[in-house]
C-alpha cells in the first residue's frame, strides 16, 4: 500500500538536500509517492505568492509534508512562512531531537540524547498584538498562553515519553517572574503530570535550564516548554551536538504534520553541491515514525550513524570532501 506525501523543495540549498533525501527514501522502498508543491521564493516567482492555495490544499489532502528550508523576503507576505503554516494547520507541537553523532564538530560527541517539545501556536513568538508608538519610542507585544494550549503540549510530551520509552519530562518555565502566562503553563503542566505517575517530572526555570544544558546535558530526556523558550532551547541543543546541520524538526497537529530541516536556506552555498542533507534525512526518520514505519526509521538512523563512523563521503561541514549526493549515496548503501 502506497501513501502520498507533499514535498516542498524550498529555496537556496533546499532542492539539493531534498533530492538527496528522496534518493535515500526511494532506496528504502517505503511505499511513498510524492506530490510536489511550491512555497517561498520559488512560489513567489512561479505563482506570485509565497504560500499558494494549491500548496495548502496538497498538505490538507495528504496530511503529511516533507519540507526543505524556505525564504521569506523582507517586507513581503507573512512575517514567516513557517509560522503561517503552523497557524493554518494548527501544528501545535514542534518536536526537535538532539542526539550526539560520531565524527562531528561537537562539544558533546557522546552522551546527548534529548527531545525538545515546544508549543507552536501561542506565546510571544507568534507576534500577536505588535505595535509601535507614533514617536517610535515604545514597542509593545501581546503574549497569550491558554490552558488548552498548555494542556495539549504537555500531554503530547508525556505521551511521547511513554511511546518512546523515555523516563523523564522537564517542564521549563519562567513562572517566578511571568506569573500570569508562564504561571498558567506551569500550573497546567502539574495537573497533566499527575496523570502520568510512571514518568518522572521535574520543573526548571528557563535560565537555569540553559546553564544546565551546557554543563550536564545528559540529565535531560524530554523538555517541554512554551514557544519562545522552546525556540531558543532547541537551537542551543542543536549547538551541543554539532549544529543545525544535524537538527531535524517535526510540526505535529491533529490534521496534518510537516517534517523539515530546521536550518536556513543558506543561499551562499546554494548550487555548489556541498550542503549537508543530514537534518532533512533525520526529519525523514521522524516522518517514518509518525506514519507507522518505525523499522524504516531505525534503518535510516543506523545508516546515517554508520556513514558518519566510516567518514564516508562526508560534506565539508563535517570535515569530509564529499558532496550532498555522494553523502546521500553512502547512506543509502548502508540501509
Amino acid at each position: 500500500m502506497t501513501q502520498t506525501i507533499t514535498v516542498i523543495r524550498g529555496d537556496g540549498i533546499g532542492p539539493e538536500i531534498m533530492e538527496a533525501a528522496l534518493f535515500v527514501l526511494d532506496a528504502m522502498n517505503a511505499g511513498l509517492q510524492y506530490e510536489e508543491a511550491d512555497a517561498g521564493m520559488v512560489a513567489l516567482e512561479k505563482h506570485g505568492e509565497l504560500l499558494p492555495q494549491s500548496t495548502l490544499d496538497s498538505i490538507r489532502r495528504n496530511r503529511i509534508a516533507l519540507k526543505s528550508p524556505l525564504t521569506t523576503p523582507v517586507g513581503e507576505g507573512f512575517s514567516s512562512i513557517n509560522v503561517e503554516l503552523r497557524k493554518r494547520f494548527d501544528l501545535y507541537a514542534n518536536v526537535r531531537p538532539a542526539k550526539s553523532f560520531p565524527n562531528t564538530k561537537s562539544r558533546f560527541p557522546s552522551g546527548v540524547d534529548l527531545i525538545t517539545v515546544r508549543e507552536n501556536t501561542e506565546g510571544a513568538y507568534i507576534g500577536e498584538g505588535q505595535s509601535l508608538s507614533e514617536d517610535g519610542e515604545t514597542a509593545m507585544l501581546t503574549q497569550k498562553i491558554t490552558r488548552r494550549g498548555s494542556e495539549r503540549i504537555v500531554r503530547y510530551a508525556f505521551e511521547l515519553a511513554r511511546k518512546t520509552g523515555r523516563k523523564k519530562v522537564t517542564v521549563v518555565h519562567k513562572a517566578n517572574i511571568l506569573k500570569s502566562t508562564s504561571g498558567l503553563f506551569l500550573r497546567t503542566a502539574r495537573v497533566v503530570a499527575a496523570e502520568y505517575p510512571d514518568i518522572q517530572c521535574n520543573e526548571m526555570i528557563v535560565d537555569n535550564t540553559c546553564m544546565q544544558l551546557v554543563m550536564r546535558p545528559e540529565q535531560f530526556d524530554i523538555i517541554v516548554t512554551t514557544n519562545l523558550f522552546g525556540d531558543i532551547i532547541s537551537d542551543l541543543c542543536a549547538g551541543l551536538v554539532g549544529g543545525l546541520g544535524l537538527a531535524p524538526g517535526a510540526n505535529i497537529g491533529t490534521e496534518a504534520a510537516i517534517f523539515e530541516a530546521v536550518h536556513g536556506s543558506a543561499p551562499d552555498i546554494a548550487g555548489k553541491g556541498v550542503a549537508n542533507p543530514c537534518a532533512l534525512l533525520l526529519a525523514v526518520g521522524q516522518m517514518l515514525d509518525h506514519i507507522g514505519q518505525p523499522e524504516n526509521a531505525t534503518r535510516l538512523r543506523h545508516a546515517i550513524v554508520a556513514t558518519l563512523e566510516a567518514k564516508d563521503s562526508l560534506t565539508p561541514d563535517l570535515g569530509g570532501e564529499g558532496n550532498t549526493m555522494s553523502f546521500a549515496k553512502a547512506i543509502a548503501s548502508r540501509l
